[in-house]
């Protein structure tokens, strides 16, 4: 019986202790909102998460803490707090939280934005940093782009002959596969005429929803096999097809090699010589997940960002003079636009620069994690705590941008603030080891679309500009609720 009582104090005893040293970490965490038993703050976040995040942030600081479920979440919502988070502490912070939707994917662990910052991380940067998004490569490759552009300019020329309206952004989704296509595979994958683009749009919108989606079995693992939400079985359709679909492009340029036929010289072709060099351990596993990370991200959010592009230059009808006008001066006598000049157009990079801030793609950077102890100002973040930058609320913060709600380029303008990470009030694309690595593509790639929709065309809207919707859905990126259709009118 004493034994008995001696066990069971004991048992009590390590509990207390467990209880204080949880306590006592939890008051080491940044402050945040009260929540409910067992949801947390589910309810305060809501359906746009960005937005509520921001004004909680108001109440409860910079960096804030709240509880989704069983996941205790850290929220980053001004630059000082993510240059502590993105550089100073840079390494630290560099995990991953992966949503039960991206383990679907085949080889999951080896995609670019998931995998853990290690030695394979490492090479995966390597190969797409020398043979897609290095300066020399980008102009190497730039003809494939150019073909991609005109063939769009011949689709929209007898869509203006018909007097047909286009959805801009279908449009476009279709340009930046074809040219991602192009410069992977040398190839068209899609027709710009297609209803569903060969299938990528579907998976690719489905990949965008579900990965940036609400899911329950995220926040409470135990539902994670009953997948209550049916996000998991979408999620596997549609990484399967991607998954499918990319590997026969593989196949397909394997026999090609076998059967000792001209080289492309794409991007495909320097990945197989780089996965049979000795000292690489890159292999076709590696490959086929990198060109499906390459057709979601490399889509996707060019897309995006030109159809938000194109909707505020056709609210700003002096604004698309402007951008007319300086695309005007650099365009060649035979009516070709030269991508590498679109780069140094200062107005045209500024319009382009705001809609990034003002429109941003992903408004709430993907969850960082960190891989130790680690210390933020007063604060202490345990290992394995999710991390979130609300790179949207910085972008809108009044401390920092005069009238921000408002489109207005000229802020750009006269001043070096740009979007590679330094300046924190402005990251798009992330920042620290983690920033997305294909900026300089995206950027080339969304100049060379509004350039030509611009220079070329003028556009008549099926409505007046007061009707204009523009509200957004949310995922893993900021989407238009309502697609932008205009009709082009071919200038003469």
């Amino acid at each position: 019986m004493e034994l008995l009582f001696l066990l069971l104090s004991s048992f009590l005893f390590i509990l207390f202790l467990l209880h204080r040293l949880h306590l006592h970490r939890k008051r080491r965490l940044p402050p945040g909102p009260a929540g409910l038993p067992i949801i947390g703050n589910l309810l305060a976040v809501g359906s746009k998460p960005h937005e509520s995040l921001a004004k909680l942030s108001k109440k409860h600081g910079p960096l804030m803490t709240i509880r989704l479920g069983s996941i205790t979440t850290v929220v980053a919502s001004t630059p000082d707090a993510a240059r502590e988070i993105l550089q100073r502490n840079d390494e630290a912070c560099s995990g991953r939280v992966v949503p039960d939707a991206v383990t679907t994917l085949q080889n999951h662990d080896m995609a670019l934005i998931w995998i853990s910052a290690n030695e394979e991380w490492r090479s995966i940067r390597k190969a797409l940093s020398t043979y897609l998004t290095h300066q020399h490569k980008l102009d190497t490759l730039r003809d494939l782009r150019q073909k991609v552009a005109e063939g769009m300019l011949d689709f929209l020329r007898e869509s203006s002959r018909k007097n047909e309206a286009v959805d801009v952004g279908k449009l476009a989704f279709a340009v930046a596969l074809n040219q991602m296509s192009n410069t992977c595979l040398s190839r068209d994958v899609t027709t710009y005429d297609s209803d569903d683009i060969g299938g990528f749009k579907t998976a690719v919108k489905t990949v965008m929803e579900v990965d940036g989606k609400f899911n329950i079995a995220d926040i409470f693992p135990v539902l994670k096999p009953l997948d209550p939400q049916n996000i998991r079985r979408k999620a596997k359709v549609a990484y399967g097809w991607l998954d499918q679909v990319t590997e026969g492009f593989i196949n397909e340029r394997l026999k090609h090699r076998e059967s000792k036929l001209s080289r492309f010289g794409d991007m495909l072709d320097s990945l197989l010589d780089y996965s049979q060099e000795d000292e690489t351990e890159f292999n076709l596993i590696q490959i086929k997940t990198l060109l499906v990370d390459l057709f979601i991200a490399g889509t996707e959010t060019s897309s995006n960002s030109t159809e938000w592009t194109m909707t505020e230059l056709l609210l700003n009808p002096g604004m698309f003079s402007r951008v007319r006008e300086e695309v005007s001066a650099i365009v060649r006598n035979n009516g070709e636009i030269q991508e590498a000049k679109l780069l140094d157009l200062p107005y045209l990079q500024a319009v382009i620069k705001e809609t990034m801030r003002l429109h941003l793609s992903v408004p709430l950077l993907v969850p960082h994690k960190t891989e130790s102890e680690v210390k933020l100002g007063e604060y202490i973040l345990p290992k394995n705590t999710s991390i979130i930058v609300n790179a949207w609320a910085m972008a809108r913060d009044p401390r920092y941008w005069e009238d921000p709600l408002m489109f207005k380029p000229e802020r750009f303008l006269g001043n070096r603030l740009d979007f590679k990470g330094q300046h924190f009030e402005f990251i798009p694309f992330g920042s620290g080891r983690r920033m997305c690595p294909g900026i300089p593509l995206a950027v080339r790639v969304v100049s060379l679309m509004v350039a030509s929709f611009v220079y070329h065309f003028d556009w008549k809207l099926p409505h007046a500009k007061e009707e204009m919707d523009m509200n957004v859905i949310f995922g893993l990126a900021l989407l238009r609720a309502t697609p932008l259709v205009a009709t082009p009118v071919l200038v003469k």
